[in-house]
């Protein structure tokens, strides 16, 4: 005996009902644990600047490349016409 066309639409519909209210659910979860993992983190206060770094940067010849060539294929430019003028450590 075969199911009816109406029986296998309801159970289709029934089916996706089902794993988008799973979805909903899992992405309140992650949310809540996302909240409640930043509230331990400590807030950086926007009108304290934040602490100089006074090492010096490691291969900056390399880092500069790097970056420079990063920025030129985001811009589509030429790594030529790219010009750095500071590079700081946060």
């Amino acid at each position: 005996m075969e199911p009816s066309n109406v029986f296998v639409c309801l159970m289709g519909l029934g089916t996706v009902f089902v794993g988008l209210t799973c979805i909903i659910i899992l992405c309140q979860v992650m949310s809540f644990l996302c909240m409640r993992s930043e509230a331990h983190k400590p807030v950086i206060s926007s009108e304290t600047p934040a602490p100089k770094s006074t090492s010096p940067i490691p291969n900056r010849g390399e880092l500069v490349a790097a970056v420079s060539s990063a920025i030129a294929e985001d811009l589509g430019e030429d790594v030529s016409a790219i010009r750095i003028i500071s590079i700081t450590k946060l």
